[in-house]
């Protein structure tokens, strides 16, 4: 055992003192650092920290069907068309198109002579064209921007953007199809001759490029590619992806991403043109829609009675699925929710799958419109309207 004088032990003790304390300092500086890097960054964790456990209330909306011009009742005997922008509905049927502000009262009407006519709607504007016809016609409430007429092609469909511009795919002798582009005056500004069947067109960047999906067969069954052009760039293409293994039947684009909306299955392509994320059906759709990134589809499977809505939050993530109470009728989604139509009732639901709001409504109804602060509900030869709180 070792000898310790009276002078050793008290060196001893005295280093135990100065470690102590030089660990104590340690520790103080190291928390005036942590203080001082959290009192910089406050603008970016405090508000973070405020939404812990923040639970969102369920908002139960009355359903109750508005009066005074509600509901607009429709004639004509092929049934009719809604659509919903800048606090303005637009209804199309065989014979006119009517243009309401959301109180229901009538800004304008006016006849068409349109066979087959299809509306499209964005940024207070309304387009209507002639599917197989010749014509299309891009309009407001107030004015009529321009219309296009061609004399050797007709026309497959025609898309608007928020700018205003137009993208015309109609026949061709030689080809598949046409692309044909124009400003928010109508002056041509694109063309493009394609030998793939080109299904749908959305655009992007602010009306300077698009994105089109195209069907393709490929090991004996058909696919839909999607393919990104710039419309500055004399070549235009800039790349096109794989096929996925659906029938696209809508696509909705943006500049990081697409979303084809098939037949049988659905799907995001990523920025670069490589297939991000895929989903297959298991049964029928009953509705699909995209925006700003974000995606829900509506699946009915009447074999085994199950219902489901698939939420995609982004283009990468795998969908969120949910069960559903009935069969699903028709979705949407607006202002960063997914909004899912059953038989008897429309939840508006975040993309985490947490219900944000819901409302009962009459089984008489095959599909419905969102806009800011209201659904307009489509019955057989009516519309009605609603009130529904989301919180958004």
């Amino acid at each position: 055992m070792p000898n310790y004088s009276a002078d050793d032990i008290v060196d001893l003790k005295n280093k135990k003192k100065r470690r102590k304390r030089i660990i104590k300092l340690v520790v103080f500086l190291a928390a005036v650092m942590i203080a001082a890097t959290l009192y910089a960054t406050k603008d970016s964790w405090i508000p973070e920290l405020r939404g812990i456990g923040r639970q969102y209330k369920t908002i139960v909306n009355s359903g109750q069907l508005a009066k005074g011009n509600f509901p607009i009742e429709i004639g004509g005997e092929t049934g009719y068309q809604l659509r919903y922008t800048d606090e303005k509905i637009a209804v199309l049927n065989d014979t006119y198109l009517y243009i309401y502000n959301t109180e229901g009262n009538l800004l304008k009407k006016r006849q068409h002579a349109y066979m087959n006519s299809v509306l499209c709607s964005a940024n207070g504007r309304f387009l209507v064209y002639e599917n197989g016809g010749s014509k299309f016609t891009v309009e407001d409430d107030e004015t009529v921007f321009y219309n296009k007429a061609y004399d050797d092609k007709n026309i497959l469909f025609v898309r608007i953007s928020s700018q205003g511009y137009t993208a015309a795919v109609t026949t061709s002798d030689n080809y598949n199809c046409e692309i044909s582009i124009y400003d928010n005056k109508g002056k041509f500004i694109y063309g493009r001759k394609c030998t793939e069947m080109v299904s749908d067109i959305s655009f992007i960047n602010n009306s300077t490029g698009c994105k089109l999906s195209f069907v393709r067969a490929e090991n004996g069954q058909l696919t839909t590619c999607v393919q990104e052009l710039d419309l500055s760039s004399r070549s235009g293409e800039k790349w096109t992806s794989p096929g996925l293994n659906t029938l696209g039947l809508d696509l909705s684009a943006t500049s990081e991403s697409a979303f084809v909306y098939g037949d049988k299955a659905c799907g995001f392509v990523d920025d670069s043109g490589k297939i991000s994320s895929f989903y297959t059906y298991d049964g029928d759709t009953a509705g699909g829609a995209s925006a700003g990134g974000k995606a829900v589809v509506a699946v009915n499977n009447d074999d085994t009675r199950k219902y489901t809505a698939a939420l995609f939050a982004d283009d990468k993530s795998e969908p969120l699925t949910i069960e559903l109470d009935s069969p699903a009728v028709d979705v949407a989604v607006y202002g960063g929710l997914a909004y899912v139509m059953c038989r008897k009732h429309i939840t508006a639901y975040d993309f985490d799958g947490k219900v944000r709001s819901t409302v009962d409504v009459s089984d008489s109804y095959d599909g419905f419109v969102k806009g800011k602060d209201h659904i307009f509900l489509k019955g057989y030869n009516k519309i009605d309207r609603i009130d529904f709180e989301s919180g958004e």
